[in-house]
C-alpha cells in the first residue's frame, strides 16, 4: 500500500473506534466521567517530568523550524504550566454534567409533555497548533460533554501532546470508560488532517484552533461542519472618558502578558481628545516595555514609534508589536473594528456609560469587554474550566466553547395513549 492508503486505513480505523466509543459515552454516568478526569489530572502531575522531557524534544524541533519567540512561548511547558493543565482538568471535572440537562419543558393542550434536553454531538475532531495544553483541554471538555474526540496536534507539539494524551487514556482506563473516547492521530503527516476533514461517516464536527492558515485550510476542505476559530485581531479603544490608570493597566496587560495567545491586543485605537495625555502615556509605556508600536499619522510623532503601513491594520502579530491609531469618536472606532476585526474580542476603556453601551450594541464580536484586559478571553477565565477554542462564527457555539457548547439537544415527548385528532 502507498503511504496515503496507509493513512486512509489508519484514519478509518480511528473513526470507527471513535464512533463506537461515542455511543457508549453518550449514556456514561457523570460519576464515571468525573472519575476519569480526576485520574487523568493525577496522572499528568505524576508524570510531569516525562511530559516536560517530551516538551524539550518539541522545543528543539520548534527552534530548528525557526518558530518565533511568541510561538515558542506557546509551545513551552514547565512545572507551573503543567500545574495549570492539572487545574484545568480538575475544574472541568467539578463542573455540572451538561448531558441530560433539561433546557426547556412545557405541556401541550393535547396532553403531551415535551422536554428539550442536552445531548452529545457525537465525535469531534480537533485540529490545533503548537499549544500542547489544548490536548488536555479538548480531551476533558469532549469527555465531560459525552463526546468522543479525535485530536490532531501540531507537528511542533507532537511529543508533548503524546505524553499528555497517555495520561488522559489512563484516566479513561481507571474509570472503566472506553479508551477510544480520546484518540490522538499518531502521525505528523498532513494527509491525516485532510482525511479527518472529510470523514462524514464518523465525525460530527471539526474544531480548528490555530492561525489563519490552519483555519482557512479547514474551512476550504472540510465536508464536516466546522466551529470556526479565526484570528484574534483584538482591538482596544480608549475613549475620551477613559480613566488614565485603568487604560494603562489594561492595555499593558492585554498586549504584554502573553503575546502569543489569541486574546492578546493587536490594535490600539485612541480618541483624538486624549492622544496627548492618556495616549502618549500608554504608548510610551508600551515602548518602554519593548513593544514595537506601529503608529498612524497623529501618533507617529511620538518618539520610538514606527510609522504604520496599510497592512498593519487587521494583522494578528502574536508578538511584541501593536498597531495604534487615533480616531475622532466611538463611531469611528466601531467602523475601524468592523472593517479590520475578526469578531473575536474587542474592548472599550471608558467611564462614559453611553459610549460603552454604544460600543456593546453596535459591534458583534463574540466577546466584548469594558475596562478589562482582553487576555481574559479564555474559557477558564469565564468559569468554564477550559475551552476548546473561541468560536467566531454565529451558528450554535460562539465565544469560548466549553462543555455545554459541545452539546446539541433532543426532544423527549411523553403522552398517555395520546393520539392526534
Amino acid at each position: 500500500m502507498t503511504d496515503t492508503q496507509n493513512i486512509d486505513a489508519i484514519m478509518d480505523d480511528i473513526g470507527k473506534r471513535a464512533k463506537a466509543a461515542a455511543a457508549e459515552l453518550a449514556f456514561a454516568s457523570a460519576e464515571r466521567k468525573h472519575a476519569a478526569l480526576i485520574s487523568a489530572a493525577d496522572s499528568v502531575w505524576k508524570n510531569r517530568a516525562e511530559i516536560i522531557a517530551a516538551n524539550k524534544l518539541d522545543l528543539d524541533f520548534g527552534r530548528d523550524k525557526g518558530l518565533s519567540p511568541a510561538m515558542m512561548d506557546r509551545l513551552m511547558l514547565d512545572e507551573p504550566r503543567v500545574q495549570s493543565i492539572v487545574d484545568g482538568l480538575k475544574a472541568v471535572a467539578e463542573q455540572a454534567d451538561p448531558v441530560g440537562e433539561v433546557i426547556e419543558e412545557w405541556d401541550r393542550p393535547t396532553g403531551l409533555n415535551i422536554r428539550r434536553v442536552r445531548t452529545p454531538l457525537g465525535v469531534i475532531g480537533v485540529v490545533y497548533e503548537s499549544r500542547p495544553n489544548v490536548t488536555a483541554d479538548a480531551g476533558a471538555l469532549c469527555l465531560k460533554s459525552g463526546n468522543a474526540v479525535i485530536l490532531r496536534g501540531g507537528s511542533e507539539s507532537f511529543h508533548s501532546s503524546g505524553a499528555i494524551h497517555a495520561c488522559l487514556v489512563q484516566g479513561l482506563r481507571d474509570a472503566g470508560l472506553p479508551e477510544d473516547a480520546i484518540q490522538l492521530i499518531p502521525t505528523r503527516d498532513r494527509a491525516a488532517v485532510q482525511k479527518l476533514l472529510t470523514m462524514t461517516d464518523y465525525v460530527d464536527v471539526i474544531v480548528p484552533r490555530g492561525g489563519k492558515g490552519l483555519v482557512g485550510l479547514v474551512q476550504r476542505e472540510a465536508r464536516v461542519p466546522v466551529f470556526a476559530h479565526l484570528e484574534g485581531i483584538v482591538h482596544i479603544y480608549i475613549d475620551k472618558s477613559a480613566d488614565p490608570e485603568k487604560a494603562l493597566r489594561v492595555v499593558m496587560n492585554a498586549k504584554t502578558r502573553r503575546t502569543g495567545i489569541c486574546g492578546a491586543a493587536e490594535c490600539l485605537l485612541i480618541h483624538q481628545d486624549v492622544v496627548n495625555t492618556i495616549g502618549q502615556g500608554v504608548i510610551r509605556a508600551l515602548i518602554d516595555a519593548g513593544v514595537d508600536v506601529h503608529a498612524g499619522p497623529n501618533l507617529s510623532a511620538i518618539p520610538g514609534t514606527t510609522e504604520a503601513r496599510d497592512e498593519d491594520w487587521g494583522k494578528e502579530f502574536l508578538d511584541m508589536v501593536i498597531a495604534a491609531k487615533s480616531v475622532a469618536s466611538v463611531d469611528e472606532a466601531i467602523a475601524h473594528i468592523r472593517t479590520y476585526g475578526s469578531n473575536h474580542t474587542d474592548c472599550i476603556i471608558a467611564e462614559d456609560d453611553a459610549a460603552a453601551d454604544r460600543f456593546f450594541e453596535r459591534l458583534d464580536s463574540a466577546i466584548l469587554m469594558r475596562n478589562a484586559s482582553t487576555q481574559f478571553a479564555d474559557g477558564g477565565e469565564f468559569g468554564m474550566g477550559a475551552e476548546i477554542g473561541i468560536a467566531t462564527g454565529k451558528m450554535h457555539a460562539r465565544g469560548p466553547v466549553g462543555a455545554k457548547q459541545l452539546t446539541s439537544f433532543k426532544y423527549l415527548v411523553v403522552g398517555d395513549g395520546t393520539v392526534r385528532d
